[in-house]
């Protein structure tokens, strides 16, 4: 599931633009002499400050590669469900174009991915990546997507909510035992203060429920995608916990059915301790929900054991001619892929228009390139770095994991057990996850 804000207001992209149907890349990629390439996700006329630095960007891109012509495409959303697969299967997509981690494989599986391998040399950034998040987009030894962004969930908390409760918050809780006692004490503080919150309607509880037992060492599906893995020990610890959260210790409210504006709204308002997100919530808590920087922080998953990891990237149309590719992997190099530089990385620029610079993620970059993109940010920050500094240092020694296939299938089954378990005191446990297993086997044979 695409997490909600994930990048700051600058990169507020992503939730942005597939092009219009019918808007393909031409047939052999020349215009005007020129290599003529068509991108999308580009920000709405609505989104002023997004749209103009990738107008300047795409600006500076051609200026210095002159014999390159970038159309780009803006619509809402960057990638819609209901559209995407028509255009791939009718050739109408872009040719470089936007895709979330979870559509990789599919677009590979089906034919409609250019294959990278050859040119991919000519991407400058390619070796600076993440090995994990470029192994995404690696089907087979061959290369087909460049990832742009990745995020990770983690276990955003009120630090002010922690110190009123006795707790230190420069040490948040590392276990699922730890959460629950201090979501105990935070919600004895009375006064509708409540002390963890999760998401169980609209496919978001499956969504968590995945995240958590990642937490836990679990798996939803096999490894070879064909058998539910979630009648476990660890999938009834996660139901456990949640369970006795609200029923036993009374530290999750008595309202239920939450999705992700709820919890934001609670934590906004100072009345919430924890929940799990990803750190693109953090300006919207702020922004959009009435928080402050200063006391809201983020920490790793609990638990040790896995993280649920999520993002996008650029794949190439399958009639993309070599010129074509060979100018899209520039582009991206230029737009995304340079440390400190581009619509993702001028960290001066965004600090000037005031949108958040600082926070821990996106964090695509490894060793030198990682180490100047961070230093480059460090220098522009505007939002307190020292409240994310747990989740920095303990977020990449977790083992990180996408979603399941047929995620949204799979989280609306998912839904009905997390939202079990926080309405119904006597909700039985070992039977919800044996259901729930079968209707996930039925969805995966279905293919």
């Amino acid at each position: 599931m695409r997490s909600t804000g994930f990048r700051r207001t600058l990169i507020a992209l992503s939730t942005f633009s597939l092009a219009l149907t019918g808007c393909g890349g031409s047939d052999d990629g020349s215009a005007g002499g020129k290599t003529r390439i068509t991108v999308n996700c580009m920000p709405p006329k609505s989104a002023k400050v997004d749209r103009r630095f990738f107008e300047e960007d795409i600006a500076s891109f051609e200026k210095q590669n002159p014999d390159i012509d970038v159309v780009a495409h803006d619509a809402f959303p960057c990638q819609d469900p209901k559209t995407f697969d028509a255009k791939l299967a009718g050739g109408q997509m872009e040719n470089v174009f936007y895709t979330y981690f979870t559509d990789a494989r599919h677009v590979v599986d089906i034919n409609q991915a250019a294959d990278l391998t050859p040119y991919v040399k000519e991407l400058k950034s390619y070796s600076t990546l993440s090995k994990q998040l470029r192994d995404i987009y690696t089907a087979d030894g061959k290369i087909y997507g460049i990832p742009r962004t990745g995020y990770s969930m983690g276990l955003i908390y009120n630090r002010k909510l922690f110190e009123k409760a006795g707790l230190d918050p420069d040490k948040p809780p590392t276990t699922w035992e730890e959460v629950r006692a201090d979501a105990k004490k935070i919600a004895a503080l009375g006064g509708g203060t409540i002390g963890y919150a999760d998401y169980s309607a609209q496919n978001q509880g499956g969504w968590h429920f995945t995240a958590e037992l990642y937490a836990q060492g679990g798996h939803v599906v096999s490894a070879d995608g064909k058998k539910a893995t979630i009648d476990t020990p660890e999938a009834r610890a996660v139901l456990r916990n949640l369970h006795d959260m609200r029923w036993v210790d009374d530290s999750m409210g008595s309202k239920q059915l939450l999705v992700i504006n709820d919890a934001q709204q609670l934590m906004g308002s100072g009345k919430l301790g924890m929940y799990l997100a990803a750190p693109d919530n953090l300006p919207i808590l702020v922004k959009e929900k009435g928080g402050n920087y200063k006391d809201l922080a983020i920490a790793p998953m609990p638990g040790g054991k896995g993280t649920l990891i999520g993002g996008d990237g650029y794949m190439f149309q399958k009639k993309d001619t070599p010129a074509q590719i060979r100018a899209g992997l520039k582009w991206l190099d230029h737009m995304f892929l340079t440390p400190g530089k581009g619509f993702l990385g001028d960290y001066a620029r965004a600090r000037k228009n005031d949108a958040p610079v600082g926070l821990p993620e996106p964090r695509l970059f490894t060793g030198a390139a990682d180490a100047k993109d961070q230093q480059i940010k460090k220098a522009n920050a505007n939002v307190p770095v020292a409240n994310y500094r747990t989740f920095l240092d303990g977020n990449r020694k977790l083992r990180m994991k996408i979603e399941p296939p047929h995620a949204q299938q799979i989280y609306s089954v998912l839904d009905g057990a997390v939202s079990a378990v926080l309405t119904k005191k006597d909700a039985d446990i070992d039977q919800l996850l044996k259901e729930a297993s079968g209707k996930i086997d039925n969805i995966l044979a279905r293919g």
